[in-house]
């Protein structure tokens, strides 16, 4: 089910472990959700004719989207969008070197060093003065 949430070909299966049991452990803490979480989950394998896992990813996505407004099933994207991409592995995996603070930030610490995203244009403005800048200026 994470898989077809978040699809990323190039991900093994530890982060999706990772976020499934982060899911059953904020569930946990819910008890009417922790109460409903195998049933919810075996009326996948209900709906599907009784292999979730074994339907193709279209049926399975189409599925998924006829319950995503279920309040266990936001529960579980609640939890699994901020598990999933809070994972280091996956950091590395998608080339986000993780949270720069403690580095002194990002403005002199290569800020622009993704090497997959094009130049940026820079141009300096040459017209008239825009007059809603001109008077926050004289109101200085």
């Amino acid at each position: 089910m994470l898989r077809l949430a978040y699809p990323h070909d190039s991900f093994p299966d530890g982060p999706y472990e990772r976020t499934a049991d982060a899911v059953v452990e904020a569930t946990a803490d819910d008890r009417r959700l922790a109460a409903t979480l195998g049933p919810d989950l075996d009326m996948l394998d209900t709906i599907s004719d009784g292999d979730f896992l074994g339907a193709s990813d279209e049926t399975a996505t189409l599925l998924l989207r006829e319950y995503a407004d279920e309040p266990y099933f936001r529960q579980i994207r609640g939890v699994a969008v901020v598990a999933l991409y809070d994972d280091r592995e996956v950091w590395e995996l998608l080339g986000y070197e993780g949270p720069s603070f403690d580095q002194g930030g990002y403005l002199n610490r290569g800020f622009d060093d993704l090497d997959w995203l094009p130049e940026p244009r820079i141009t300096e403005y040459d017209g008239e003065p825009r007059t809603e800048l001109r008077d926050v200026e004289e109101q200085r």
